[in-house]
C-alpha cells in the first residue's frame, strides 16, 4: 500500500471515530480537548460536529491557518506535559471527549509521552467520557471501546472512562488524590 493510500485509511479511520464518539457523548455535557492541533483540519472538524461545545486544544507550536485555530483563552500551547497540570486546574474533571493526535517519529518516544501524559489526562474527563486515540492507551482506568464496524483494528483506537461509584484516580506528584462521584449512565453503544 502507498503512504497516499495508507493516509487516505488513516484519516478516514480517524473521522469515523471522530463521529462514532461524538454520537457516544450525545448525553454527556462537558468540553472537548484536542491533542495535536497541527494545521487544523481535526480541530475544524470538530467545531462542526459539536458547535455547542468548548472546544480546548493543546499543541505545542501554533501552526494552523488563524481561520482554524482557537481562541487564545482556548489554547494550551507548549509542552504538554507542563500544559496539562495547568488545563487540570482550569478545567477541572468536565471533559467529555478528548483527541489524542499526537505521536512523533520515534515510536518509543511517542509511547512515553502517552504514558506520561495520561494520569493527567484521566483528571480530566468526567466518568462516561471517551477518548479517541491514533495510538494505543495503556492504563487500567480506561477501558476499550469497538470501533464502528468500517475501521480496521489497529486503525484507531477508542476508550471510555468508566462509570463508577468510587474510582480513585492515579497521583501525579504534587497533586491531591480524587474521588469521582456516580455519574448518570450513557446511552448504550450496542443500541447505536
Amino acid at each position: 500500500m502507498s503512504r497516499l493510500d495508507s493516509f487516505i485509511r488513516r484519516m478516514h479511520a480517524q473521522r469515523t471515530s471522530l463521529d462514532y464518539a461524538a454520537r457516544l457523548i450525545v448525553n454527556l455535557p462537558g468540553n472537548v480537548l484536542e491533542f495535536g492541533l497541527g494545521n487544523g483540519r481535526t480541530y475544524d472538524h470538530l467545531r462542526e460536529r459539536l458547535p455547542e461545545r468548548d472546544i480546548f486544544v493543546f499543541d505545542r507550536q501554533l501552526a494552523a491557518h488563524p481561520t482554524d485555530a482557537p481562541a487564545p483563552e482556548k489554547l494550551f500551547l507548549g509542552d504538554v506535559l507542563t500544559t496539562l497540570p495547568e488545563a487540570v486546574g482550569r478545567l477541572g474533571r468536565n471533559t467529555a471527549l478528548a483527541n489524542l493526535d499526537i505521536g512523533m517519529a520515534d515510536d518509543v518516544a511517542t509511547r512515553e509521552l502517552l504514558r506520561s501524559m495520561t494520569p493527567w489526562l484521566l483528571r480530566l474527563l468526567k466518568p462516561g467520557a471517551v477518548v479517541v486515540s491514533g495510538q494505543p492507551l495503556t492504563h487500567a482506568s480506561l477501558t476499550p471501546l469497538a470501533l464502528p464496524f468500517s475501521v480496521k483494528p489497529g486503525r484507531y483506537f477508542l476508550y471510555s472512562r468508566p462509570l463508577a461509584a468510587d474510582i480513585r484516580l492515579p497521583n501525579p506528584i504534587g497533586v491531591a488524590p480524587t474521588i469521582w462521584p456516580e455519574a448518570a449512565p450513557l446511552v448504550s453503544i450496542e443500541k447505536q
